[in-house]
């Protein structure tokens, strides 16, 4: 049996960024590694400029997310923005004046996730449960202007791995999206590993998905 601290992601809007730059900022279908982690870090009180720290806690966890099945479908909407001091032509070190940007936010979403220490973690569960339920900086779901709408903390318990996990959190169903499986899952390949060193760049994993009918291409 393993231990497991299971959190829930409720808001009006949430806001999971995809590969871009300043132009456009499409959201992912569910939260990825990078935005738990940071959500994580910001509970821990992890500043940006603190890369041993940030790394001791990527490599201290392991993340399951189930996309919480509810009598109505999540919807996206994309919302227009200017931005200033954006980079020139979205890439290198220049800069414009102002460009115009559109964001995606999914809409009414909730997400249970399910988090377990790999070996030898630096930062344990322990300390986990007590940042989120005592967060040190304030946690967004995404993006500062996506607030939560119940606390982070939902459960700790233990059980086999995380869909066992996540089967005993309300409401007992929808698609999970793990980092455990096998040949014998379908699976499929996400570049949401954030490489703390090189900020903006991200390396990929393997996907694990129970339930549903569906796999994000």
């Amino acid at each position: 049996m393993k231990d497991f601290l299971i959190i829930k992601l409720h808001g009006p809007m949430q806001a999971w960024g995809e590969h871009t730059f300043e132009g456009l900022r499409p959201s992912a279908n569910f939260p990825t590694r990078s935005g738990i982690l940071g959500l994580l870090g910001a509970c821990l009180g992890i500043r940006r400029n603190e890369p041993e720290r940030l790394q001791q806690l990527a490599d201290s966890v392991g993340i399951a997310v189930r996309v919480d099945e509810r009598d109505f479908r999540v919807v996206k909407i994309t919302d227009y923005h200017t931005v200033r001091d954006a980079r020139a032509d979205y890439i290198g070190k220049g800069k414009h004046e102002t460009i115009l940007t559109w964001r995606e936010y999914l809409l009414d979403a909730h997400f249970s996730i399910a988090v377990w220490n790999h070996p030898g973690a630096a930062i344990t569960l322990d300390a986990l449960e007590a940042a989120v339920k005592r967060p040190c900086f304030t946690p967004y779901l995404g993006r500062r202007s996506c607030p939560l709408t119940r606390p982070l903390f939902e459960s700790r318990l233990k059980a086999v791995d995380s869909q066992e996990a996540l089967k005993n959190i309300a409401p007992h169903r929808g698609t999970i999206y793990s980092e455990e499986g096998d040949e014998t899952v379908r699976r499929f390949r996400m570049r949401d590993v954030p490489l703390v060193r090189q900020p903006r760049q991200f390396a990929a994993r393997n996907l694990y998905v129970y339930g549903g009918d569906h796999v994000p291409e």
